[in-house]
């Protein structure tokens, strides 16, 4: 009878522990997380972008690329933040990011309101956001709630996309986090703001193809001769363009515009005109408001990939290291 009674219980205690763990792992984000640790934690956030926005409005691209590299590497968890040999900030995909010093000033004045209360990874997704709404982009409600991780491997950034990727690698990058077709399209029109170096698209202007004028012929004519007065094929690599040409300071839908004209920068972009399956998500984003309106839809959705909360993570002093 004892015995019995003993493993009841143990069966019990274990139930118990399991549906614990399961809460755990399921906790999702939610808005308003800070309304009563940390009332002032979105304001404080919002007017620190402000600040550094008004110093220089390229921050605001910087903050909304930081954010998605974050997402796409070990979950949103800030673990792009962190300094070290061999963290994600080291990867190439990532030596181009920036806006750092924006995380980290909003970090310091969260840490005096409210000390290790506000995680590196919540105030990334509230910069993010804080950043479009400033290029006359959507508002929308980010959910909070996130824990800061403590691995960051350069390695690990093989999956980020890239700009030379077909787009089935696209849709399997995006796929592999929970992300679909329209959300891809969506999210890749995030380069309505921002530049891009030549270094990452000069190859379409001289060599890319071995007849005709040796350009990618998905590049209108008329765009080519622009282009390579801007990129000459011996010139600076490092140059900056603008993504989406005549509006890379605004955030609006002449991004698809642009891809429809065949005025698309990088190669992997101007595929998503140029390939049916992905030219149907295109097309109706051509309209500001419904470019807008899904636009926040697929940014909370990425927001919660890989979400470390309870033992899972930690809120960091200080963002670029570990506690």
């Amino acid at each position: 009878m004892e015995s019995s009674r003993l493993i009841q219980t143990t069966h019990l205690v274990f139930l118990l522990h399991a549906l614990s763990v399961s809460y755990v792992h399921c906790q999702a984000t939610r808005v308003g997380f800070y309304s009563k640790t940390c009332p002032r934690a979105e304001s404080i956030v919002r007017s620190t972008v402000q600040t550094h926005f008004r110093a220089n409005p390229t921050v605001a691209p910087g903050l909304l690329r930081m954010h998605f590299h974050d997402c796409f590497v070990q979950g949103c968890d800030a673990s792009v933040l962190i300094n070290g040999p061999n963290t994600e900030k080291t990867a190439g995909p990532n030596l181009g990011l920036r806006g750092f010093e924006v995380i980290d000033d909003a970090k310091a004045k969260l840490e005096a309101e409210c000390p290790g209360v506000v995680s590196c990874a919540d105030i990334l997704a509230l910069a993010a956001r804080d950043a479009v709404v400033l290029t006359n982009g959507p508002n929308w409600k980010v959910p909070t709630g996130r824990k800061d991780g403590r691995v960051s491997l350069a390695s690990d950034t093989s999956n980020l996309p890239g700009f030379t990727d077909s787009i089935d690698v696209q849709k399997q990058k995006f796929s592999a986090k929970g992300l679909n077709a329209q959300d891809l399209v969506t999210l890749v029109g995030g380069h309505t703001i921002g530049t891009s170096a030549c270094q990452f698209f000069r190859y379409r202007l001289y060599n890319f193809t071995t007849t005709g004028n040796g350009a990618d012929p998905t590049i209108n004519p008329s765009f080519l001769p622009q282009l390579r007065a801007l990129c000459p094929e011996n010139g600076d690599a490092t140059r900056r363009v603008g993504l989406d040409t005549g509006s890379q300071n605004r955030f609006d839908s002449s991004f698809f515009s642009n891809l429809r004209n065949g005025r698309g920068v990088l190669e992997s972009d101007q595929k998503l005109w140029t390939d049916a399956s992905t030219r149907s998500f295109a097309n109706p984003l051509l309209g500001s408001d419904a470019f807008n309106v899904q636009f926040g839809r697929s940014m909370v959705k990425m927001s919660n990939i890989g979400i470390k909360s309870g033992t899972q993570g930690e809120i960091r002093k200080v963002c670029s290291k570990i506690n």
